[in-house]
């Protein structure tokens, strides 16, 4: 597979006949299709991400979000197949969730798509012939239920669900509004149209029941249960001062259209053709509805929408405001190009924006809260991204100094585009149609192919400005050489060479017998390149103006031509389906399209990657040289032929136009890393053009504004002063008056002080009065309660009389009542009785009738009987020959069955073989990939690391050649001394001898401590044991401990138990009862097999153990403490032993030092008798070296302390090293440390 990627960065259009494609995904992302993709487009933070088609999908026609944001159906044709595909919008990214493909019915293609409010199912409503109604259970890819809404093959619009109900469903078209429920299976029809059918093109569910609808002769339809219960008018009235429109709603059922009498004559095509678009004027088409919390949206005509408010008082609709397209001033008839047609309306969940698409592929938008500022007068809508194209591109064209694209297209209009920022840079309509396109390598000049002139132009900061134009009429192919300073025109079968600096023709270049459809320079333009619909490729020498070389092939028109950046291979793509290569006028290679036509050619400028466009709209990606085989990326990208193809000059990205009026920009990666070429040395340029006349203008501009803005701030200080002067005099007003109100306010505060005391006073009397009358009247109320009670008593107790002497009663009719029952039912007995032995003779003569009619049955049953059996025997024999004829049949068929199950289990064996290396070499290709990436990674991390070690190297050769120089000098005092080391060995000698046996001595101490920690070990790893053992007898302890407390309250509750029984101890059955209770509760079978089997010899054994553990951890806590104290009064010991020896290490360097200096004296002093005895030695001599040779002793003997200082140092850090480690290691903790070498420190200051 080629290493060469492709990634789609960003989009630029729409698909505007795409039903519903406009949806929001969120409050701030909106989905829309653009090419053969649908984009999820980030309103504030500007970012796109992309579903793609399907894989040979010949475009979409229909999508639908689901209720709950979910879900997206995609309607597409996949190579002449209907299919709709389900995304799951909430993953990341958008992954597919099922494909409805296979399909029992014939469909050509689904028109409209809608989910159902629990998102579960969805409507396809498909097209004309069959024009059917399916009902999916989507998920489970079931289909509930289809319909045939048409059999007229009128066109159907669109299709529903309501908001509320999952089994009701609306479908408009041309004389269509039909309403749908599905029931028992099946869907059935609801409504019945009744008068005139209307062309429905739109319409939207305004609650469970309700449904406005819109048709093209401005009709608004309010159908309430299927049933119309409210309409209105939209009309558009013109008048002759002002030009544009007002809207107008008649709120009548009146039909606007005035027919002609019968006796008229017919009307000529001319005048129905003015009539109809006059009526189109009048009544404009309501092409979309959109509903909202308050009413709903709809489109009145061109690049209008009327807003609809729900009347409070009435089930009816008042418009409320009007929102309008804006004007283009860019546009080359300002006035007509707000006349666009709305395709669709979206509001967002919150309601606060509404957007709209257009039939001109443009989408807009507008907040809410905009329209309600703006009372009356209309509002308009804002560009939602940026002008887009609405036909074909036609030309594409990338500079090198700047970031931009050009763009020319079919809909007269050119714009530049900045593909790093995604923004619209400039943007200009013009009256004829724009060919072709070409930037200056500067990004400055423009070449643009008119169909009457070629004009070259200026991009100024804030338009696009012609000052040159050349005669040619309907230039197809125009382009700057790679130097700017040429560029080619193709007029037909010509090419037109001219200077961009003189503007001048240089040459012309004829050839071609046909028209030329592409022209290519190389790299340093000395040639250029052609090709034609004659089938012809020629190489151009532009110095003399003749063809180099020549590939001519009459059967096949080519698209389009490119050349490597070496200028030896020519690449040409065709209608004969193939990519070739070209070299000296021969073709080399040929690289089949599989089934598909090349239309566009762009080579990388590093000549590593091709890209080519196809008539299905796809992107092939490949790298060179080109593959013999189908290996190759393709990405979905249009929905239309790919037109132009372009790649940056830093190969980092490729820019793709189609004839769907889409520009995509693409991300260029090349995994094999030959692909991309270096980073940009020097940035884009931002320098832009400027005409001397608008820097006038806009200079003599700021003057004019600096000078108002001088007079506007003198004349707010001004103001600023009176508006002081008028707050200070009203300050001093406002103190004056509150001072006043002060004063009042704490006369009156006084004056309502004394009235508060007397009300207090009066208020505290009357509160004691209350209380007085409240106990007096409390005393009264208990006396007549007293009173009453005695009252109720006593007539309770003659109650009590009363009721004792009714049950009295009751119970004596109790008594008669069960005489007079016992007797009734002694009577009842005898009377049946009576009436069961009358039965039972009945009986007995039923049963002798039966005995004498099965005898008869018998009878007949065995004559049918023997006729049946000769039947079955004929049968039987007739049957068995056809039985033979089958088996020996069957036997054939099995022998053959045999056959083909071993051909089927061979083939099946070698597929099974195929598809396990298939997947072992996936399994390698992932492999490699991966151990690719981790070697791309180690070789970058290596060129660091190289990069970084060199550094080091250069640093390290800068210190040793330092350091050569520093052993050049070393070398020299090195001679010096070793003459003065050999004497001082000599005298050390001895010395060494005592510090070998000090030396032996330690390493003694040193075993002797060794063999103490080793003890010391041993000795913790048995504390440790006991402890473990301790821990466990605790642990037993506690154990021990709950056992005993869970008795105590097991006790304490029994004898609560006992104490409750002891209550009925007066009755001897519920005493027996609670007993048994208590037998069960406490008593159970396993507590008495434990008593019984408990043994009192185990409890004593345990404790007998128990204290033979407690006498040993006695006896080893003494032995440990005993054993602590010989170590530590052993390393008391050791440590004593090492400060004696440091101190004698330290007089032996003490007695070497002075002998070293008498050493030295006596040598001075012999050298100076020596010199004195030479008497031929003139005096001043030994003056002048006496200094110098003491200086040299002197300098050689302090060397040499200082070398025997360093050997003592790196010896005294090895003991302490030594000792450290001897604490460090585990179990080892002795009870006093050593101590710290401070003496050492302090001898090696003062040597020093």
């Amino acid at each position: 597979m080629t290493t060469v990627v492709a990634q789609a960065q960003h989009v630029f259009g729409l698909r505007a006949r795409v039903t519903n494609n406009l949806c929001f995904f969120d409050e701030q992302i909106i989905i829309f299709p653009c090419g053969n993709y649908c984009v999820k487009y980030n309103v504030d933070q500007k970012w796109q991400k992309f579903i793609p088609g399907s894989e040979k999908s010949q475009g979409m026609l229909a999508l639908a979000i689901s209720p709950n944001r979910h879900y997206l159906a995609i309607s597409e044709t996949v190579q002449d197949k209907a299919t709709i595909t389900i995304y799951e919008l909430s993953s990341v990214p958008c992954r597919k969730r099922k494909v409805l493909s296979n399909f029992d019915f014939t469909v050509q293609k689904f028109i409209s798509l809608a989910f159902s409010p629990d998102s579960k199912y969805l409507v396809a409503q498909t097209g004309p012939p069959e024009s059917n109604l399916i009902y999916w259970m989507w998920e489970k890819q079931k289909v509930m239920a289809i319909i045939r809404t048409d059999s007229q093959n009128n066109p159907i619009y669109q299709v529903s669900f309501s908001p509320q109900d999952n089994t009701q469903i609306c479908v408009t078209g041309n004389g269509i509004f039909k309403l749908f429920r599905y029931a028992e299976g099946a869907l059935k029809q609801t409504n019945f149209q009744r008068g005139e059918p209307q062309n429905y093109l739109s319409h939207a569910w305004l609650s469970e029941d309700r449904i406005m609808v819109g048709t093209d002769t401005g009709k608004l339809y309010l159908f309430e249960s299927g049933d119309p219960h409210w309409e209105t008018s939209i009309v558009c009235k013109e008048s002759t001062s002002d030009t544009s429109r007002k809207l107008e709603v008649i709120q009548d059922s009146e039909s606007l259209i005035e027919f002609p009498a019968p006796g008229s004559p017919d009307l000529s095509s001319e005048q129905l053709f003015v009539e109809k678009r006059e009526s189109q004027n009048v009544m404009p088409q309501v092409s979309a509805i959109a509903p909202y919390s308050k009413g709903f949206a709809c489109s009145a005509g061109l690049g209008r929408v009327l807003l609809y408010e729900r009347m409070e008082d009435k089930d009816q609709y008042r418009e409320s405001r009007e929102i309008r397209i804006p004007l283009d001033q860019h546009s080359n008839d300002p006035s007509q190009s707000d006349k666009q047609e709305i395709l669709c309306m979206c509001f967002s969940p919150s309601e606060e924006t509404l957007i709209v698409s257009t039939n001109k592929n443009q989408l807009y938008g507008i907040t809410m809260s905009l329209t309600e500022i703006s009372k009356g007068e209309p509002a308009h809508f804002e560009f939602l991204m940026f002008p887009l194209h609405s036909a074909s591109i036609t030309g594409l064209a990338t500079c090198i100094r700047k970031p931009l694209v050009a763009t020319c297209s079919l809909d007269r209009s050119v714009r530049i585009w900045n593909y790093e920022t995604n923004n619209l840079e400039l943007y200009e309509e013009y009256q004829e149609e724009a060919y072709t396109i070409s930037l200056h390598p500067s990004g400055h000049f423009t070449v643009v192919g008119f169909a009457d002139k070629l004009r070259i132009m200026n991009l100024l900061i804030n338009d696009i400005r012609a000052f040159k134009e050349f005669p040619i009429r309907g230039c197809r192919e125009c382009a700057f050489s790679n130097g700017g300073h040429l560029f080619a025109a193709v007029n037909g079968n010509v090419i037109h060479i001219y200077t961009s600096t003189s503007l001048e023709n240089i040459t012309n270049l004829k050839g071609h017998t046909g028209k030329i459809k592409s022209v290519a320079w190389n790299l340093d333009d000395s040639k250029l390149i052609s090709c034609g619909t004659d089938g012809a490729v020629y190489e151009w020498n532009l110095s003399s103006g003749k063809r180099e070389t020549e590939c001519v092939l009459k059967s096949c028109s080519y698209n389009c031509v490119g050349i490597s950046p070496d200028s030896k291979i020519i690449f040409a793509v065709g209608s004969d389906q193939t990519l070739k290569e070209i070299a000296d006028s021969s073709v080399l290679r040929e690289v089949s399209a599989f089934d598909v036509t090349y239309t566009a050619l762009v080579i990388s400028h590093s000549g590593r990657m091709v890209f080519v466009g196809t008539s299905m709209g796809t992107i092939r990606s490949m790298k060179y040289p080109l593959p013999l085989h189908k290996e190759f990326n393709e990405y979905q990208a249009h929905a239309g032929p790919v037109t132009k193809m372009a790649i940056t000059f830093d190969d980092q990205f490729l820019l793709t136009s189609a004839e769907d009026g889409c520009l995509i920009t693409w991300k260029v990666y090349d995994k094999d890393g030959r692909g991309i070429k270096r980073e940009r040395e020097v940035g884009y340029a931002e320098e832009v053009l400027v005409t001397k006349t608008d820097m006038e203008e806009k200079a003599q501009i700021m003057l004019e504004l600096k000078t108002r803005v001088e007079e506007l701030k003198m004349e707010n200080e001004y103001q600023l002063r009176l508006k002081d002067m008028n707050y200070t005099e009203k300050i001093k007003e406002v103190t004056d008056k509150f001072i006043q109100e002060m004063e009042s306010l704490k006369t009156k505060n006084q004056v309502l002080r004394t009235e508060k005391e007397k009300q207090e006073v009066l208020h505290n009397n009357y509160v004691e009065e209350l209380l007085e009358k409240q106990n007096r009247e409390l005393q009264d109320i208990e006396c007549c309660n007293n009173q009453k009670l005695l009252l109720e008593y006593e007539k309770y107790q003659e109650l009590q009389l009363k009721s004792q002497r009714m049950q009295e009663e009751y119970e004596k009719q109790l008594r008669d009542n069960e005489e007079t029952k016992s007797q009734a039912l002694e009577e009842l007995t005898e009377y049946y009785e009576a009436k069961l032995h009358e039965k039972a003779s009945l009986l007995e003569e039923a049963q002798d009738d039966a005995r004498q009619q099965l005898r008869e049955f018998e009878e007949t049953k065995k004559q049918i009987e023997e006729d049946e059996d000769r039947e079955i025997q004929d049968l039987k024999t007739k049957y068995e020959k056809k039985l033979r004829d089958e088996k020996e049949a069957n036997l054939r068929l099995r022998g053959e069955t045999g056959i083909m199950r071993k051909k089927f289990s061979s083939l099946q064996k070698e597929i099974e073989e195929r598809s396990t290396d298939i997947e072992a070499l996936k399994g390698e290709q992932v492999k490699l990939q991966g151990v690719i990436k981790a070697l791309e990674k180690d070789i970058q991390g290596l060129k660091r690391e190289i990069q970084e070690r060199d550094e080091t190297i250069q640093d390290k050769e800068r210190r040793i050649y330092d350091l050569k120089k520093k052993n050049q000098e070393l070398e020299k005092f090195k001679f010096v001394l070793d003459y003065k080391i050999m004497e001082l060995k000599k005298q050390i000698e001895p010395r060494e001898n005592e510090i070998k046996a000090m030396k032996e001595q330690i390493q003694e101490m040193e075993a002797e401590l060794e063999r103490f920690h080793k003890q010391n070990t041993q000795l913790e790893l048995n504390v440790t044991e006991l402890w473990q053992k301790l821990r466990a007898s605790d642990q037993e302890m506690r154990r021990e401990r709950q056992k005993e407390r869970d008795m105590e309250a097991l006790v304490k509750r029994f004898k609560i138990d006992l104490h409750n029984c002891v209550g009925y101890i007066q009755e001897p059955r519920h005493l027996k009862e609670k007993i048994r209770l208590l037998f069960d509760k406490y008593v159970q079978q396993a507590d008495m097999v434990e008593i019984v089997g408990v043994d009192t010899d185990l409890q004593q054994e345990y404790i007998r153990q128990r204290e033979h553990l407690e006498r040993n951890l006695a006896t080893l806590k003494k032995k440990v403490l005993k054993e602590n104290e010989l170590h530590r009064s052993d390393n008391v010991r050791i440590m004593q032993e090492n400060v004696s020896l440091i101190k004698e290490i330290n007089e032996l360097r003490r007695e070497l030092k002075i002998t070293r200096t008498q050493v030295h004296d006596l040598e001075s002093a012999l050298r100076l008798t020596k010199k004195l005895r030479h008497a031929e030695v003139p005096e001043a001599a030994p003056n002048l070296e006496k200094p110098t040779t003491v200086g040299i002793l002197r300098l050689n003997e302090e060397e040499e302390t200082e070398r025997i200082i360093e050997m003592q140092r790196l010896e005294i850090r090895r003991l302490r090293d030594c000792i450290q480690e001897q604490e460090q290691i585990p179990g080892l903790y002795p009870v006093g440390r050593l101590p710290s070498l401070d003496n050492d420190r302090s001898l090696e200051n003062v040597s020093d």
